[in-house]
């Protein structure tokens, strides 16, 4: 029997698991598709000569993340590969803002859409240099995370306090019209914003706007050399030389819950797997609470918040194999890893509110990414691997092109936005079209399908908007990854902080678990060593 079961071998399961690993646990982790992963595999289905990532590709908050540092996954096959510029956001007219590793050159791009922009964005920098070590700390640590908040406070009002404070919650557009005179860096921030499920004028998009940003100006926007599933491998090879065990094609129906605690799950093929420590779930919150826990188990306000939570917006993504570079009209474009795709501010706030109406947007704003450019080893000499996704609502009413997308979402519907796609992509990139060798459509059904956490094809776990965030993530009044039955831990990225491939919500829930199995007497010893050591007692 072993101490905990992780369900889900996603990468908040495997850094779950190999954090508890690390604490002597023995762990199983138990993964319903035939492959570990979750959101983090690629494969060469779109033609076998080309590397495409089936759904995450670029990880900034992997590279930033403290979590997945103390794991050490480059001594387990990982390697990180950067494209020569973060992030491009070409315009039709030919200009572009690119947001480069490198501040002076970030600066310089800002400057040729007005003067003094650059210098503009070097002072949100400085901010940010000062914030980030809190910042990041709060970001990753378990909610409330009161030392990293009380460090943070005292930086915030070094860096001007309220003041700074009300720009973090402001909508991304208001932040870039204060900053910035040109478009170049309101793009750069609002373009960001929209990584998530946040208008250019929702509350709290300039703060994530400015937080993305920033963290690709500090740490580029990486890839794992050879496919995003190399991140998962290093996280699987780590977990099996410290004695944890991997089982995929295991699906995972029901939390067995006896004498009022987990004491294990039992899965869709009718086996019991008991847990002698905790039960730990890579799952989406309305799978954990609505699916797989008993309701008689869970309290009844706990039920009725349930049916208030909000996915994030669903998406549609398409892949391709390419036959050369993309033609960007703006050359900025062709060095970038990500690039982003719609023709000012108010066609992002135009797509957004389609959204919002329930329409199918007739513009897409995309986020693009060039692979290859990103890591040579994903395709031939001289071609691309690529992809692009948009986002579209989970209950579609009308299509505002027209055009007859119903939402059902069957192969006259994929056909019918992968062109559009491609057709948006043809705005800035003419003869885009010419170069398509292959392409493969990942509707919303279908990206749910390849991975159950990813519901209606919402890839951040819930929305991003401030209502269910911190102290109201998942639900109001829990924010943490304790639930209200013992011996059971929420573990995904429906959990504070929420979504991105950064660990922390595996890493807070197995702490959280570690914490509650601790010998007794031990904590009390642990503080005692430590006031010695603080002191200059001797042991």
């Amino acid at each position: 029997m072993p101490d905990a079961v992780v369900i889900g071998a996603g990468p908040n399961g495997l850094v779950a698991a190999n954090v508890l690993a690390d604490a002597g646990w023995s762990v199983e982790v138990l993964e319903e598709q035939p492959e570990p992963g979750g959101a983090v595999r690629h494969d060469r289905g779109v033609d076998p000569a080309f590397v495409n990532d089936l759904f995450s590709s670029f990880y900034p908050l992997a590279a930033a993340s403290p979590v997945l540092a103390a794991l050490h996954p480059e001594e387990h096959g990982l390697r990180w590969s950067h494209a020569p510029s973060v992030l491009a956001h070409p315009l039709t007219d030919g200009s572009c803002a690119v947001l480069d590793r490198n501040i002076e050159t970030t600066a310089a791009s800002l400057d040729t859409f007005e003067p003094g922009d650059g210098a503009a964005w070097q002072r949100l920098h400085e901010v940010w240099q000062n914030l980030r070590p809190g910042l990041l700390a709060a970001l990753f640590t378990p909610f409330p995370p009161v030392r990293a908040t009380a460090r943070l406070a005292l930086r915030l009002r070094a860096a001007g306090g309220l003041r700074m404070a009300r720009s973090l919650v402001l909508p991304v557009r208001r932040l870039g019209e204060e900053e910035f005179r040109g478009q170049g860096g309101r793009l750069l921030l609002a373009g960001s914003a929209l990584h998530a499920d946040l208008a250019p004028e929702s509350a709290g998009s300039g703060g994530f706007g400015w937080l993305m940003a920033m963290l690709g100006q500090t740490y580029g926007f990486p890839v794992p050399a050879g496919g995003s599933g190399a991140l998962t491998s290093a996280l699987v090879h780590r977990l099996q030389t410290r004695g944890g065990r991997v089982r995929c094609g295991q699906r995972v129906e029901h939390v067995v819950v006896r004498g009022g605690r987990a004491v294990g799950v039992r899965t869709a093929a009718g086996d019991a797997v008991p847990a002698r420590r905790a039960v730990l779930a890579d799952v989406s919150v309305p799978a954990l609470y609505g699916e797989l826990v008993d309701p008689e188990h869970l309290p009844a306000q706990l039920l009725d918040d349930l049916r208030r939570f909000q996915w994030d917006f669903a998406t549609f993504k398409v892949d391709w194999a390419l036959d050369g570079p993309v033609p960007w009209q703006a050359e900025e474009a062709t060095r970038a890893g990500t690039v982003h795709l719609a023709d000012g501010m108010d066609e992002l706030t135009r797509f957004a509110a389609q959204i919002a109406m329930r329409q199918v947007p007739d513009r897409p704003f995309l986020i693009f990414g060039q692979m290859t450019t990103s890591d040579a080893s994903r395709s031939p000499q001289g071609t691309e691997s690529a992809w692009a996704y948009t986002h579209t609502p989970h209950e579609i009413h009308a299509d505002a092109a027209d055009e007859g997308i119903t939402g059902r979402w069957d192969t006259k519907d994929q056909e019918l936005m992968a062109d559009r796609v491609e057709r948006q992509v043809e705005r800035f990139a003419p003869g885009f079209r010419s170069l398509i060798r292959a392409r493969r459509v990942l509707a919303p059904p279908t990206l749910e399908a390849l991975d159950g956490n990813l519901a209606g094809g919402a890839i951040n776990g819930g929305t991003t908007a401030i209502h269910q965030q911190l102290v109201f993530r998942p639900l109001p009044g829990t924010g943490r990854p304790e639930t209200p039955v013992p011996g059971l831990y929420l573990a995904s990225s429906g959990a504070h902080p929420g979504g991105g491939v950064h660990g922390a919500p595996g890493a807070n829930a197995a702490r959280a678990a570690l914490r509650r199995n601790r010998p007794p007497g031990l904590a009390g010893a642990q503080r005692l060593l430590a006031h010695r050591d603080r002191t200059g007692a001797r042991r």
